[in-house]
């Protein structure tokens, strides 16, 4: 009853999670998302489910095409799909650069998040921009080569031949084209709370990311999480 009653009481439980490729970002969103049990979007995988669907159809009008069939898209088909390709990666970064698309994109997420109540972690680039009054904002942060071999290692495992300078080499092209398209570029925010993904493992990272979560809870409606397992 109390726990029930604690969750009615919060309002907004949005957590976002934002970061260069390969910085640990997608891995802090499903510690976050077990650890609270709440839904867990990437907004990454919605570009590269785009450029897919452009790839695969090449459709005349592309804004257009992608805007209806992210009317209705479904999440859950989407994570079954592998969408971790090079040419889906090179396109989805493509994208990713128009504005028309990128409000495609933003309205899906805003979507999503009302369909869950407000209660779930969105993992991107700039997540704290389309959430501003979200209740934590956390960046990931790992320097080049750690981002690089964990890509390298992922990589590895269906490309056989594929080096780690290239991984590398990839990265740097990314987190470039991230950090310097004109809208809505990768920044590291004043309210950004900073995760060292190079540093921490995954129980420290969970552990430093909750204390944040219920110091927020505190601060914001005075008392903890009370909804936890």
């Amino acid at each position: 009853m109390e726990e029930n009653l604690k969750r009615r009481e919060i309002n907004n439980f949005i957590l976002t999670v934002d970061g260069k490729s390969s910085s640990g970002k997608s891995t802090a969103a499903k510690l976050l998302s077990r650890k609270f049990q709440i839904p867990h979007l990437s907004s990454g995988l919605l570009y590269r489910w785009g450029a897919k669907k452009i790839i695969d159809k090449k459709p005349k009008n592309k804004v257009s095409y992608l805007r209806k069939c992210f009317k209705r898209f479904d999440y859950k088909k989407i994570k079954k799909i592998n969408l971790h390709k090079p040419d889906i990666s090179k396109y989805s970064a493509i994208i990713a650069k128009t504005l028309a698309v990128r409000k495609i994109i933003k309205k899906t997420q805003k979507t999503w998040v009302k369909q869950n109540k407000k209660y779930c972690v969105i993992e991107g680039r700039d997540s704290h921009l389309i959430f501003p009054n979200a209740l934590v904002k956390f960046y990931l942060k790992a320097n080049l080569n750690t981002a690089a071999l964990r890509r390298f290692r992922e990589l590895k495992k269906k490309n056989r031949k594929i080096t780690f300078k290239e991984v590398k080499n990839d990265l740097k092209r990314r987190d470039y084209s991230d950090t310097t398209r004109k809208h809505s570029p990768l920044i590291l925010a004043k309210d950004h709370v900073v995760i060292r993904s190079d540093i921490l493992n995954k129980s420290e990272m969970v552990k430093k990311m909750s204390k944040m979560v219920n110091i927020r809870l505190k601060q914001k409606y005075g008392f903890r999480n009370k909804f936890r397992k």
